[in-house]
């Protein structure tokens, strides 16, 4: 069984560019709700996720390769709409955070994200983490699917 514990923060500003270069990954959604399962690709590889309801910070998550044309088709004749974004993968402190650039109606979005190995592990605050937003589920892809980030942003709290 694997377990995801991830927290979620806005990016508060660019300090942290330049540390990695970023990869283009398209994903779209086959259901959001009880459970999530998304067709992710990142070049030419592909991935089906399964994903259980969250719990706290916690949740199931399994996740399996699968033929990118097997994933192509599926983003175009089952998900809904799709998710773009550019990742970074930044290390700081003895953690590797990934920061997510999104793209196209989402465009404007930064969110960093740790997975942790623990739900109480400690973990130093990076200078370019902004609020958490790990309970909002606003900012979970499956809802910026379907809800863009342009459609709510100026609603929203401010970043920092």
């Amino acid at each position: 069984m694997a377990l995801e514990i991830e927290r979620k923060f806005l990016v508060a500003d660019d300090s942290w560019r330049g540390i990695s270069t970023g990869r283009l990954f398209v994903q779209g959604y086959l259901q959001n709700s009880p459970h999530t399962v998304r067709i992710r690709i990142e070049g030419d590889q592909a991935r089906l996720n399964i994903k259980g309801p969250s719990q706290g910070i916690s949740r199931l998550e399994f996740d399996y390769p699968i033929p990118r044309d097997d994933a192509e088709l599926m983003l175009r004749k089952l998900a809904g709409n799709l998710v773009r974004k550019i990742r970074y993968t930044v290390p700081y402190q003895g953690h590797e955070w990934v920061i997510d650039e999104f793209l196209d109606q989402n465009c404007g979005l930064i969110l960093a994200e740790i997975e942790l190995k623990a739900e109480n592990e400690t973990f130093d605050l990076p200078p370019w983490a902004g609020r958490e937003v790990s309970d909002d589920h606003r900012y979970a892809n499956s809802f910026l699917a379907d809800h863009p980030f342009s459609t709510w942003k100026s609603a929203s709290l401010s970043i920092g």
